[in-house]
């Protein structure tokens, strides 16, 4: 590496490690993985090794939890100093990345980790599939292809949902959306209440933004998040993951002329893959 290079890399704000540097990375025992625990984990992502159990999502677990401790304990000093009642806060996790990265597993793997920290925190996980658009509204609006693009998701929504959640309120609703139905059920919403640890996960979580009506500035989803993760891999593994999702999810709709992927049963493989 040339001086410049180095000089260039000093002033990065980013840190980079190679699998082997982040694997060293001391963790407690208390956040060690059991047989069972891996086991467990592989029950979410059944990809998953012990060894990226163990070298890889069991330090970001670590540093999170170092974060979470750091700032539940700053929250709660600065009520006291402040002579203020102290209501519980959600420490909200974003995780974004590309369609097809596996942003969910990231999430789930994670969900259940935090779940084994000491204390055992409440930990509670929410999809911005929920705040697209129902199909409805995407057909009138002529953006049903344009589904998961940034103008399909009702965005004061999702702010209006965090903006509870941060606030301390006793209860926060988010829609869900149906992988069966693609769609958003209209007599369901996940409800969630003042979990220690809320997990967001979806494309938008870290670049949409709303004007914010009273000063005029734009307020982003990121303004809720505590702690950002992006979720990167290589085009040829998002293609071919995406893939593989579609031809799952149009072998689960087979049996199922109600549901939205039905519509491809009567394509051979080859010629859904080509379909999409």
């Amino acid at each position: 590496m040339d001086p410049e290079q180095a000089a260039d890399r000093r002033l990065s704000p980013f840190v980079r490690f190679s699998w082997e540097e982040w694997s060293r990375l001391c963790t407690p025992t208390a956040l060690s993985l059991s047989e069972n625990d891996v086991r467990d984990l592989r029950r979410i992502a059944g990809h998953l090794s012990s060894k990226e159990a163990t070298e890889v999502y069991l330090p970001l677990s670590w540093l999170l939890y170092l974060h979470v401790s750091a700032t539940q304990d700053l929250y709660r000093r600065a009520h006291a100093f402040l002579a203020q009642e102290e209501t519980e806060v959600p420490y909200v996790v974003g995780i974004a990345g590309s369609v097809a990265a596996d942003k969910s597993t990231v999430a789930q793997v994670l969900q259940a980790l935090i779940s084994r920290w000491p204390e055992n925190p409440r930990v509670e996980l929410v999809s911005t599939d929920g705040f697209l658009y129902p199909n409805r509204v995407l057909q009138s609006r002529g953006l049903m292809d344009r589904k998961g693009f940034p103008e399909s998701y009702d965005l004061p929504l999702l702010l209006r949902f965090l903006a509870d959640v941060k606030s301390g309120r006793a209860e926060a609703s988010a829609p869900i959306h149906s992988h069966l139905t693609y769609d958003i059920l209209s007599d369901q919403a996940q409800v969630i209440r003042r979990p220690d640890v809320l997990i967001v996960e979806g494309l938008n979580m870290l670049e949409a933004g709303l004007p914010e009506p009273s000063d005029g500035h734009r307020v982003f989803v990121s303004d809720y998040v505590d702690f950002s993760i992006y979720v990167d891999a290589e085009e040829s593994h998002v293609r071919e993951w995406y893939l593989d999702r579609f031809l799952r999810l149009r072998e689960e709709a087979l049996g199922d002329d109600y549901a939205y992927f039905h519509r491809f049963a009567s394509l051979s493989v080859v010629a859904a893959s080509l379909k999409k």
